[in-house]
């Protein structure tokens, strides 16, 4: 595994290695000594898998209130994606900036978000399939959301969204309550 800093700290992008012979090839997803050994810590507490069967299949954009915050490594196991992460850290200097990235399958990356960010990914393939890890049980009653095209940050999304949920689409402009 390779980790990768990106522009929004301390967002990083994973580039998972495979083995390969020729059954095909072997990758490792997560790895805690590896984690630690870049300086992330994550214990593993649940695992979740998103199918959308549309290109353009919006998700997000989803966040724990402060004391169910979660961390999330996400990669698709099918298709692609575009992945965003919004810090919404109280007293951040990244505070209302986002990172994405575009994550698939074929590219074998994945994004970690941290704890008090806010998260959603746009499908660029039909039959995409994400899996996350979470460091967190979910807990439906501490989830929040922003609007994904809230004009306070301006994510700048690949595509207009062909398909997204009633909730999703429901979410408010950001309030300036910082998580």
């Amino acid at each position: 595994m390779d980790f990768l800093k990106t522009e929004l700290d301390p967002v990083v992008e994973i580039r998972l290695s495979p083995r390969r012979d020729d059954r095909g090839a072997f990758t490792r997803l997560f790895c805690a000594e590896e984690f630690r050994a870049a300086g992330l810590a994550f214990a593993l507490a649940q695992s979740n898998l998103s199918e959308s069967r549309h290109r353009h299949t919006l998700r997000g954009m989803h966040f724990q209130y402060r004391e169910a915050a979660e961390t999330k490594i996400v990669f698709p196991i099918t298709g692609r994606i575009f992945d965003v992460a919004l810090d919404l850290r109280a007293g951040s200097p990244s505070f209302g900036r986002w990172v994405g990235r575009e994550l698939s399958a074929d590219r074998r990356n994945a994004l970690v978000i941290p704890k008090g960010f806010a998260h959603g990914f746009l499908t660029l393939e039909p039959d995409t399939h994400v899996m996350y890890l979470v460091d967190a049980p979910y807990n439906g009653a501490t989830e929040g959301g922003v609007r994904w095209d809230d004009p306070q940050f301006a994510i700048d999304w690949p595509h207009e969204p062909a398909v997204i949920s009633d909730r999703d689409r429901a979410h408010p402009d950001f309030s300036g309550s910082a998580l």
